[in-house]
């Protein structure tokens, strides 16, 4: 593979991308759900002109390492820095819930359950469990923007996938070594948690606040949009390198960024060069994801494990919902309540995406049953993208939710 043909590949994957956006701005299909759609079509159709598209020929950019490493840091900052800190501190218990307890929950519930119906070992089955558990709601939050939705359920949702990544990350490692060493140790597992997760915390917010204090001192809109672009990926590789939560790290410099240094350190056309910047950013990974996972997608494979597939599908869906309903009843004791049917929304619209597939793709091939693990990855992955993704608007006008239907002027002591 040359330099010049993997060029020639990403160019063929922004003229996609630029294609399937306007196609399903016309159509009104939500964006991730037509990438993958459109990737799914580019893998099958055998034209000369899309050669550097067919298997063979294009470059394998779908690995944990691009996913991790290239992708992931600059979806979260993205995401991140955007929000309103005060906003998050204040659903901070439904949040920490559902981004902690609620993935382990999910993560022991999927596990046990595929190792019941599919046959998997123990071990294994809580590994993918643990792959499968966080939540990626991309494609959900563009459907909120599009329907106007209330800005807290929004919130609560990418809030709990900003942390909850970091969590899964954590237990996936946990569980990984476990397995590995032929032996799970609780008490090191937990403690391996806390302190990836805690670290990660304090090392990204460290590096915000210096970042802030730097683009305080500098007035050129390059200079500190280059520094938000350092701060977003060193603070997920320096974590990295500490064995801390790359996730979580680069979270926490977003939001110390976007809640400080934005405000303080930055005149007003600064902030909206920044802002353009990570949501083009954003744009462009989100594209080269989604239609990387429809290019890749073995549809062959997927239907001769069918059964499986299905089975580990309704293993998920069943995790997540003990993991909202049964949480958001013990939040709403202590905080402002979320209503029922925004839990509805919470459990259909948790989908899966680009960390599982990168967590599934980082078993290297000599690992025990990796093949089965990446079959269900795909497939509860494509379930998601797919169908969850395409009913969810129907799901929310349903409920009443789209167009702000209802959604501002519920009491917030209703469960309804």
């Amino acid at each position: 593979m040359t330099p010049s043909s993997g060029i020639e590949f990403l160019v063929w994957l922004l003229i996609a991308a630029a294609i399937i956006a306007m196609l399903a701005k016309r159509l009104r299909i939500p964006y991730t759900v037509s990438l993958v759609l459109g990737g799914l079509l580019l893998g099958v159709i055998q034209l000369p002109i899309l050669s550097p598209l067919q298997p063979g020929h294009r470059p394998d950019w779908l690995t944990s390492d691009v996913i991790l490493i290239l992708f992931l840091p600059a979806l979260v900052f993205e995401g991140s820095v955007k929000l309103d800190v005060r906003e998050l501190l204040r659903n901070s218990v439904p949040l920490l819930l559902l981004a902690n307890a609620g993935v382990l929950l999910a993560a022991l519930v999927t596990g046990y359950l595929v190792h019941w119906l599919v046959g998997l070992p123990v071990l294994i089955a809580l590994l993918f469990g643990s792959i499968i558990s966080a939540t990626d709601p991309i494609s959900v939050l563009a459907i909120f923007k599009d329907l106007r939705v209330d800005k807290r359920l929004s919130l609560i949702m990418e809030g709990e996938s900003l942390l909850n990544d970091g969590t899964a990350v954590v237990i996936f490692g946990v569980l990984f070594g476990a397995i590995v060493a032929e032996k799970l140790t609780v008490p090191n597992g937990v403690e391996q948690y806390f302190m990836a997760v805690a670290g990660g915390a304090v090392l990204g917010s460290a590096l915000g606040y210096l970042a802030s204090l730097i683009t305080g001192t500098v007035d050129d809109p390059q200079i500190e949009i280059t520094l938000t672009t350092i701060l977003a990926y060193g603070s997920y590789l320096l974590a990295f390198h500490l064995h801390l939560s790359g996730v979580i790290a680069t979270a926490l410099a977003g939001l110390m960024l976007g809640n400080f240094g934005a405000k303080r350190g930055m005149s007003a056309g600064t902030r909206t060069a920044m802002q353009s910047f990570w949501e083009y950013i954003s744009f462009v990974m989100n594209s080269l994801v989604f239609l990387l996972i429809g290019l890749e997608i073995h549809v062959r494979e997927l239907l001769q494990n069918w059964a499986s597939v299905v089975l580990a599908i309704g293993a998920v869906f069943l995790g997540r919902a003990l993991s909202v309903y049964l949480l958001v009843l013990l939040s709403n004791r202590f905080a402002e309540k979320i209503p029922l049917h925004w839990q509805h929304v919470a459990v259909w619209g948790g989908l899966r995406g680009a960390l599982a597939l990168a967590l599934a793709l980082s078993l290297t091939a000599a690992f025990p049953y990796r093949e089965q693990i990446l079959n269900l990855t795909f497939g509860v992955v494509i379930f998601s993208i797919l169908v969850q993704g395409l009913t969810l608007k129907p799901l929310l006008k349903l409920l009443g939710l789209a167009n702000g239907e209802n959604a501002v002027y519920l009491p917030c002591t209703s469960l309804w």
